[in-house]
């Protein structure tokens, strides 16, 4: 994976036309105090005077092309002042990045909208907005600013990407995760007249900005590794090494998810995102775990044999299902991690294990504990409670050796997580080992809790067949953006803490 990044190069599209002077018309002299018209006069004299303004203000504009330069596209209306411009810096960088977007020469207290439209690697068109409202000198900025209406309130610099939703008209129960991070989400950022909404007919656009959202960083190797029966991809960071290493595990959704290794990866962690059931390359079906303990402690060990790594500075990070064995690997497969990273899981199986090796039957054979709303969705999140967690599977924490974080996020409506840390807490209390645990906890934030700026899904389609059906995640959209952020940068404090300290 090689990428350049530079910022875009400005371009404008001012034209002015010219009037040709005809016998019979003109421009009188000038007085000292204007320009005087006669009553007869041409409108190509008009015109011509309509340049000489237009001129100046294009050359009070272009002092400003070297900020342009940074900060990407620029529109221009051709009247007679400076059209306003949309600002975004940087124009291209990692999602977990800040991106100050601005708006300038406004006039003075006017209404605007900001909206940012996108399409998901799916094809489906995604949008958000904000009501703002320029300050005195024309000049508004997300950063500063507070919205007044829209997709979120307040002052929100990033809430154009936590708040983005599917467009209406868009497919039922859509979830937002990149498929291929070798390409960037390409977000169009525009500036509207008005307080509007994006939906609304004759819509006045006065200016945009294309900005480029990455999970990847220049530099970034990207492998798939399909070795010893053990199914994935890995990501090393930019430059020699050796690095320290995370196994990154995800939950019942399945398959192979690499956008959480490969933003790892861009901020210097070796990243393996490794997947244990429902992916093509793996044995039997599709609805059931069939590896067992050996298969992730193959995986661990690829890591620990690999060049670019430090072998003993290795973690494990697991988020729902993936949280149990994350724990169980620490605890039970003999490899020996430096850390652990648990958000929102349970610390036993909500699935029936045919074998000791942790091997589980069919994920929709036990359906004791699954509870609908109103509406027909699915809610799990009695399933794992603690009560209603198979014995045999428990994690044995007195076993555990190595710090833990373990996330909450309080409005979890897919797992129990709140009953789970306690437990865990409860635990290792017991064993003498609390001083192992880093408890986070985050009210109103629900099960996926991802990268920063990420849009919080509440529900999502989870089957389609034999029936439709669809979950609830839980969690409201500013406090969950909110904790998104904050738990992002304590994960990675947290990193750099046990493994490259």
């Amino acid at each position: 994976m090689n990428v350049t990044w530079h910022m875009a190069q400005p371009h404008f599209n001012a034209q002015s036309t010219q009037g040709q002077h005809r016998p019979g018309t003109g421009i009188p002299r000038a007085h000292r105090d204007g320009l005087m018209f006669r009553v007869n006069a041409s409108v190509n004299a008009i015109l011509q005077l309509t340049y000489m303004k237009m001129k100046t203000g294009v050359s009070v504009y272009r002092k400003l092309a070297g900020l342009e330069r940074l900060t990407g596209a620029v529109r221009w209306k051709s009247n007679t002042r400076p059209a306003p411009i949309l600002t975004a810096a940087p124009v291209r960088a990692l999602v977990d990045e800040q991106m100050s977007i601005k708006g300038h020469f406004l006039p003075p207290h006017c209404p605007v909208t900001v909206c940012a439209r996108m399409h998901s690697d799916e094809g489906d068109l995604w949008q958000s907005f904000a009501h703002y409202n320029a300050n005195e000198s024309g000049v508004l900025s997300l950063t500063r600013d507070p919205s007044v209406g829209g997709s979120y309130l307040g002052c929100e610099p990033m809430g154009l990407f936590w708040s983005i939703q599917p467009a209406p008209g868009e497919r039922e129960g859509l979830r937002l995760r990149k498929k291929n991070v070798e390409t960037p989400y390409m977000v169009h950022i525009s500036l509207l007249e008005g307080h509007v909404s994006p939906s609304e007919r004759q819509i006045t656009e006065l200016a945009a900005v294309t900005a480029e959202r990455w999970y990847i960083a220049p530099g970034v190797k990207r492998i798939e590794i399909r070795q010893n029966g053990v199914v994935g991809t890995l990501f090393i960071p930019p430059g020699p090494g050796p690095f320290p290493a995370l196994l990154d595990l995800w939950g019942m959704g399945g398959g192979l998810i690499e956008y959480r290794s490969s933003l790892l990866a861009s901020r210097g962690f070796v990243s393996f995102s490794l997947a244990y059931f429902g992916h093509k390359d793996l044995p039997g079906s599709p609805n059931c775990i069939n590896v067992g303990d050996s298969y992730f402690k193959t995986a661990f060990q690829l890591l620990q044999d690999h060049p670019q790594v430090v072998s003993d500075r290795i973690g494990i990070i697991g988020l729902s299902f993936g949280c149990y064995l994350t724990l169980r690997i620490a605890t039970r497969t003999g490899v020996k991690p430096s850390c652990l990273v648990c958000i929102n899981g349970p610390m036993g199986s909500t699935v029936p294990l045919i074998d000791a090796d942790g091997r589980t039957d069919q994920f929709e054979s036990f359906q004791e504990h699954w509870n609908f709303d109103d509406e027909g969705r699915v809610i799990f999140k009695e399933v794992s409670l603690p009560a209603n967690l198979l014995p045999e599977s428990l994690v044995k924490l007195e076993k555990l050796d190595c710090p833990l974080m373990y996330i909450v996020g309080e409005d979890d409506l897919s797992t129990s997580s709140t009953e789970n840390a306690d437990l865990i807490e409860k635990s290792l209390r017991s064993a003498g080992k609390s001083h192992l645990l880093t408890r986070l906890s985050y009210p109103g934030t629900g099960h996926l809790i991802e990268p920063p700026y990420s849009p919080n899904a509440r529900e999502s389609m989870w089957v389609i067949k034999p029936k439709k059906l669809i979950t609830m995640w839980g969690g409201h959209p500013a406090p969950h953006a909110a904790a998104q952020a904050d738990a992002w940068k304590k994960i990675l404090d947290y990193l750099e803490k046990h493994l490259r300290s």
